[in-house]
């Protein structure tokens, strides 16, 4: 067992600077070869031979060994029937629920609201609507929207600013989703909640409305049915 052991050790030893090394050499040829390429923040191998992960930021490409092809895509397991880089950008994308400026948000509650769910929404976001009108069927869960003009419309930021200071911000919101009536302006207040949505947005880099967050941190870019609903806000109960 000793000899397995001390055996192990140097095999170790003998890879941790290859891998090093290969990390360099992808680095290097890259930056150097294409020179418009962000900075890479990170370098790991995939479950494929030879083939090596590159990210930046939350983005994910594919490379060879020495960095001479740059692949753009996914991979799937087949065996396993896995979408392999759809759970890494998961993963990267993922979002603390307990990050969230709560206290920024226009909060609806449904049933005994023991679900819970976020919204970045724009208010001229036609999918933000339609989402806004499913959400209306789904049953014990509490909805927390962001007031993200992002902006879509010439007045989103407006509409955002007149939601907030509305005395009632849930019936100023859902009057103009689901019914079309615009939100009364004029009213003043601090609408800092809006531009520190704005900045918590960007710095986790949603760039389009709705985006959903759910309570394991999973979120997903763009309106989603009931019946999906259902299952992710499901699915998210279990793994918090």
């Amino acid at each position: 067992m000793k000899h397995r052991l001390a055996a192990a050790a140097a095999l170790l030893a003998c890879v941790a600077p290859w891998a090093a090394a290969q990390e360099a050499t992808i680095r290097k040829n890259l930056a150097e070869r294409l020179p418009n390429l962000p900075t890479i923040d990170e370098v790991s191998k995939t479950p494929v031979a030879g083939l090596y992960e590159v990210r930046i930021g939350t983005d994910v490409l594919y490379t060879d060994a020495e960095g001479n092809y740059l692949i753009q895509g996914q991979i799937f397991d087949t065996k396993a029937r896995r979408n392999l880089t759809e759970e890494r950008l998961a993963k990267l994308t993922a979002i603390d629920f307990a990050s969230l400026p709560l206290k920024d948000a226009v909060v609806w509650k449904s049933g005994n609201g023991k679900r819970k769910l976020a919204v970045f929404a724009d208010p001229n976001c036609g999918y933000c609507k339609r989402f806004e009108r499913d959400l209306q069927s789904v049953k014990d869960v509490t909805v927390y929207t962001f007031l993200y003009p992002v902006p879509i419309g010439a007045d989103s930021v407006e509409k955002s600013h007149a939601v907030w200071c509305a005395k009632d911000r849930l019936k100023a919101w859902q009057d103009w989703m689901l019914r079309d009536v615009p939100p009364a302006q004029g009213a003043k207040c601090d609408t800092g909640a809006v531009t520190r949505n704005t900045e918590f947005a960007r710095k986790h880099r949603i760039t389009g409305t709705p985006t959903l967050v759910f309570e394991d941190g999973t979120r997903v870019p763009g309106a989603i049915g009931a019946d999906q609903l259902e299952q992710r806000l499901a699915q998210a109960a279990k793994r918090s």
